[in-house]
């Protein structure tokens, strides 16, 4: 007859408790960062789609003020972000002149750069930690199995009875930790490296955009001259 959590849970020492209370907070801490970063990242996705055709038809008709102002509704785009930062800094520059330095342009490249090593920094957040308890929380599993598996041989020794039935009981409590662990990290483990693929490809899509964002300032630039 299987053994319920709560049975346990109440023949559990006192460190293989203080094991179990750690792993459960370590679980909800992943499980909050996990659906944090979901909902950013699905975030910028969505803005990014919607931003990135509008922004292109203002800068094709030369409007880099309503291109700004595209990028200031779309605050949750990392595209919004990147772009509004090389032509802020380019409309800081340029001012009213009609024709285009290249200092002008290599200040505009700067502020892109800066943007989006900003905006991966932001995408990281809270990765790190999700990364710990997936590499971590095994071996704090296994700690408290250990610890349990000596007691269990410990009271063995100290009692008559020596057969496998004295100390069967002690041992599966002791790998209730084990199994504690690997359920905490495994699903951090698998977020984390879903989680940096996104960040992947939202690097890619900055520098795309960073780099067609400086052809479109040298275009502008060759055709002031």
């Amino acid at each position: 007859m299987g053994v319920g959590f709560m049975e346990l849970w109440g023949n559990m020492g006192m460190l293989a408790k203080g094991v179990v209370v750690l792993l459960a907070i370590m679980s909800i801490w992943s499980i909050g960062v996990m659906f944090e970063r979901y909902m950013t990242y699905r975030a910028a996705r969505k803005q990014s789609r919607d931003f990135a055709p509008a922004v292109a038809e203002a800068l094709r008709t030369g409007n880099i003020r309503d291109a700004i102002e595209l990028a200031e509704q779309n605050r949750k785009s990392h595209l919004a972000k990147v772009v509004a930062a090389g032509l802020q800094e380019f409309q800081a520059h340029q001012g009213s002149k009609a024709d285009i330095p290249g200092e002008t342009i290599e200040a505009s490249r700067r502020a892109l750069q800066r943007a989006t090593a900003i905006g991966i920094e932001e995408f990281k957040r809270g990765l790190g930690g999700l990364a710990t308890i997936g590499s971590t929380a095994p071996f704090v599993g296994l700690f408290g199995t250990t610890v349990g598996i000596i007691n269990a041989f410990a009271a063995m020794s100290a009692g008559a009875d020596t057969g496998i039935g004295a100390v069967a009981a002690g041992i599966s409590e002791a790998l209730v930790t084990t199994a504690f662990g690997l359920f905490v990290a495994v699903p951090a483990v698998w977020m984390y490296n879903y989680f940096t693929g996104k960040i992947e490809s939202f690097i890619v899509e900055m520098d795309n955009s960073s780099s067609e964002l400086i052809d479109y300032f040298l275009k502008r630039r060759g055709d002031s001259k």
